[in-house]
């Protein structure tokens, strides 16, 4: 495979003339985890020998995938948010038993998403300490705490730091696995209280001008990023109807993960196809406004380059040669 530039200065395309057999991980089957490697592999074995075949494997996206590659059950995974996959690297959190210093990045699909509370405007409070001060018994959904997906597991750790207990204070906690239904309970009246993430789909914009969304406070936001490197973000004025801006858990991006062993001319095309196809993907998404849509468009490979867990060098090398702004 060549590692020139092309003649229009973007990174050479790459050739890979062996056949390939790789192992992808995704997401429960349909959703943007499973877009994104069924986008990988077309355009991959497009560009490698006649009896390539990539398997994408069903997965929950979040510390199971990590893992999964970690331990060499894959070749490659998606999971989401980019920041928890740092706590694997030297064993933290849910890694503190198993961790995998070998794991390495081919880049970024941006994705803009924060983790979220909201309750419902009919109890009168607007912030933690009002939360705190009150302890209602509310019915609160979010998705389950089970040590592997992230939402379930950042929830509870957001509560907890934040002095609330729901169930102490005679409160119910409505747990599942995706968006969807933690969305329908509030929406159906089933749930008073929500703590999600996935804050672009439209279900947010039907349940949330019933909510009053509360900001985490500061001392929570430092030691979540002092123990686990969980970034803070803000969620703009007007995101959700009639809300101010305020401050919660950054939630963004998903990560196309590997190991340090993958082949070097293979990462190289992973991050080649991920930058410079681009436009295959961003076209499933167009009908949605940039703000609104699950892949956070237009895709800027430089941005794709840039992530806390460090680049396997072959993506590095797709990275490094493209052209200086």
């Amino acid at each position: 495979m060549s590692q020139h530039m092309a003649r229009d200065g973007r990174p050479q395309e790459p050739t890979i003339d062996r056949s390939l057999t790789l192992h992808l991980r995704g997401d429960w089957g349909s959703a943007n985890l499973h877009r994104v490697c069924g986008w990988i592999s077309q355009e991959l074995t497009d560009r490698c020998g006649p009896h390539t075949k990539v398997a994408i494997w069903n997965s929950r996206g979040f510390s199971d995938a990590v893992r999964a590659v970690g331990r060499g059950e894959v070749d490659v995974a998606m999971t989401t948010p980019v920041a928890f996959t740092t706590a694997a690297l030297d064993g933290r959190g849910v890694f503190s038993e198993e961790h995998f210093p070998q794991l390495r990045a081919l880049g970024v699909v941006p994705q803009r998403d924060r983790l979220v509370v909201g309750i419902r405007k009919s109890f009168g409070i607007s912030s933690f300490p009002e939360l705190r001060e009150n302890k209602p018994a509310v019915k609160l959904a979010t998705a389950v705490n089970d040590g592997v997906n992230y939402v379930g597991l950042a929830a509870h750790e957001l509560l907890t730091r934040s002095g609330v207990d729901i169930l102490g204070w005679g409160g119910e906690l409505l747990e599942d696995e995706r968006p969807f239904e933690t969305l329908d309970h509030v929406r159906d009246g089933r749930a008073d209280a929500i703590v999600h993430e996935a804050y672009m789909l439209p279900a947010w914009q039907e349940i949330g001008t019933d909510l009053n969304f509360l900001e985490v406070e500061q001392d929570v936001l430092d030691s979540l990023r002092d123990d686990y490197s969980w970034p803070a973000a803000t969620v703009d004025e007007g995101h959700f109807p009639g809300c101010r801006s305020f401050r919660t858990l950054d939630y963004s991006d998903f990560l196309v993960l590997t190991r340090a062993d993958l082949p070097e001319d293979v990462a190289y095309a992973i991050a080649w196809v991920l930058g410079e196809t681009r436009h295959i993907i961003e076209g499933q998404y167009r009908h949605l406004a940039p703000e609104r849509s699950p892949i956070t468009y237009p895709l800027d490979p430089v941005t794709m380059g840039k992530t806390p867990v460090p680049l396997h060098p072959g993506a590095a090398r797709y990275y490094d040669a493209l052209p200086t702004p």
